[in-house]
């Protein structure tokens, strides 16, 4: 199309040619030519209560799609808001374009109402950041955003709008329909991997990032079952693998299975496809050198930068998920290849961790309340979560058993799980979405809820109330006991709260109360709060807060 038409109008058409299907917003008045050219367009357009849920909408969109979430928010304070969910799409490789609304073109450098200099305020925290001046140049820019934000290592991207631009009259050509660009493992690298793993006594795989497909985990599942071969999934990135799988080793998160940590420690040859190994997977930088252990290290990662970034590897593969996945298939197992015995032992070790919740203090168990969902959530049920120590009974009792089912930051970013909820069941109005919180975090974004009753989005949110931080309460009794500061909360009743937004609210405060209480907030088809209070002893899945108390005092005293 090259008739005149506006900014706005040509920056939607361009949208659409991205096979965009939902947006994002928070409106504002500096890009109110963009609202009106959404009016008519074949898009949804979700407006939202606050820029942060806003961009948890659109991350999770592009978690689950593999293409960029799309979300608007408004100049100045909207943008700084929206900053939260640009920094979690960074550190956990999300595609997202944010665009902000901008002052005047002509305004600039007079710190006119709301003025930010994007570029520099979003440089360090976005894959790109950028602003455009010129209307005639949007479809060259958000071709240019598209793939930017999918291609190597995904990420955000930030494109500021000035008002002024977007009603300035332009002809000029739409853009391609953009795909990320694939990077593929060379037939001497491949040649060398299977050496590798045909000459290794204890080898193990851990995979991570974003860039995957059904087909690429399938691909890789195969490889793994066909070389006799453990897989770990890095932090929260559970459904890369089935968890029945015989080769499943577990996940390597906060608190990981001490036997996993052993056996990575130990092994041979460690082969880290898409995984960056960052803080929390690799427990805090413990379970290989730096920058040694190159002999034992393969890495493969489709952003070359990532390569070499931290862990020196004598054999790096600038590769997709997808692209390695599928040249695996040519390589054959070595002839009498028997690791049983090691995979057995791995897979053993998990179920063993996952399976068995133990005690937990106070008449709410949390363990046996994510075991009952696993038993009775259809596979594609997709679960959400932000940061906390609630967190930790979905990732070590839940069995992530189809891909795109989870939603989680690894960034540790509270106030994600009830926005990305919503976002997700926006998006796949047919898929049961489960959101867990606990009570700090649902509160960072719980104005939220209001989002899924006016959309009629019958998200079923968990909160997990033990009426204080509990993580920075975990630390603060271990490096400063018995000294409480900052960390104590008082809550609402959040089933109250569900109800007067319209939703369906339940109050539960027994394991046994939990399963009738899902079942009536299912059977309401509303958005529901189930409220669960939790003992707040219950400070972890094997601990609690007077033993680490104890054990701190103990320390101390040398003891």
């Amino acid at each position: 199309m090259t008739n005149p038409r506006t900014g706005a109008q040509i920056l939607v058409d361009q949208l659409l040619i991205q096979e965009v299907k939902d947006i994002f917003c928070v409106p504002g008045e500096s890009y109110l030519a963009v609202l009106d050219a959404l009016h008519d367009a074949k898009v949804n357009v979700t407006i939202c209560r606050q820029e942060a849920g806003a961009g948890f909408m659109a991350d999770a969109v592009g978690r689950l799609t593999g293409r960029p979430g799309i979300v608007f928010v408004t100049r100045g304070p909207g943008s700084t808001n929206g900053s939260h969910a640009v920094h979690v799409a960074k550190q956990d490789s999300i595609p997202l374009i944010m665009f902000v609304g901008q002052i005047e073109r002509g305004m600039r450098e007079r710190e006119a109402f709301q003025e930010v200099d994007y570029r520099a305020a979003f440089g360090p925290i976005a894959k790109w950041a950028t602003e455009i001046d010129d209307a005639a140049r949007i479809p060259e820019i958000i071709a240019r955003a598209f793939h930017v934000a999918m291609s190597g290592r995904p990420g955000p991207v930030v494109i500021a709008l000035p008002e002024d631009m977007l009603v300035d009259e332009v002809s000029v050509a739409d853009a391609a329909h953009v795909a990320p660009v694939e990077q593929h493992p060379g037939p001497d690298q491949m040649a060398a991997l299977a050496a590798r793993l045909a000459a290794a006594k204890a080898p193990i795989a851990i995979i991570g990032g974003t860039r995957w497909s059904e087909q690429a985990r399938a691909d890789f599942m195969a490889f793994a079952e066909r070389f006799q071969l453990p897989v770990a999934v890095s932090f929260r990135r559970q459904p890369l693998f089935s968890p029945d799988h015989p080769c499943f080793a577990g996940d390597l998160g906060i608190a990981a299975n001490p036997k996993l940590v052993q056996r990575i420690k130990e092994a041979d040859l460690v082969l880290a496809v898409n995984a960056r190994l960052s803080e929390m997977p690799s427990q805090s930088y413990t379970l290989l050198d730096i920058p040694g252990d190159g002999e034992r290290l393969v890495h493969v990662h489709p952003d070359m930068n990532e390569l070499n970034r931290v862990y020196a590897s004598k054999l790096a593969i600038n590769a997709s998920p997808v692209a390695f996945s599928a040249a695996l298939a040519a390589l054959p197992a070595p002839k009498g290849l028997d690791r049983t015995a090691l995979t057995t032992a791995a897979h053993e070790s998990y179920i063993g961790w996952s399976e068995n919740p133990g005690p937990s203090p106070g008449d709410l168990h949390m363990g046996l309340i994510v075991q009952w969902l696993r038993s009775h959530l259809p596979a594609d049920a997709i679960i959400t979560n932000g940061a906390g120590n609630y967190a930790s009974w979905v990732h070590r009792f839940y069995r992530f058993r189809a891909y795109g089912t989870q939603l989680a930051p690894t960034s540790g970013s509270m106030g994600y799980g009830l926005p990305s909820a919503v976002g997700a069941k926006r998006a796949f109005p047919e898929r049961v979405v489960i959101s867990v919180n606990g009570d700090g975090c649902f509160m960072m974004n719980g104005q939220e809820f209001a989002t899924a009753v006016q959309y009629d989005l019958p998200v079923i949110v968990l909160i997990v109330d033990n009426g204080m931080y509990g993580t920075i309460r975990m630390h603060q009794e271990r490096e400063y006991p018995g000294r409480v500061s900052g960390t104590q909360l008082v809550n609402p009743d959040f089933a109250a709260y569900a109800r007067a937004f319209g939703g369906h609210g339940e109050t539960v405060r027994t394991t046994a109360e939990f399963a009738p209480a899902f079942e009536r907030a299912k059977a309401s088809g509303k958005p529901a709060i189930l409220h669960l209070f939790l003992d707040p002893e219950a400070i972890t899945t094997s601990s609690t807060l007077t033993a680490i108390r104890t054990a701190a005092f103990k320390a101390q005293a040398g003891g």
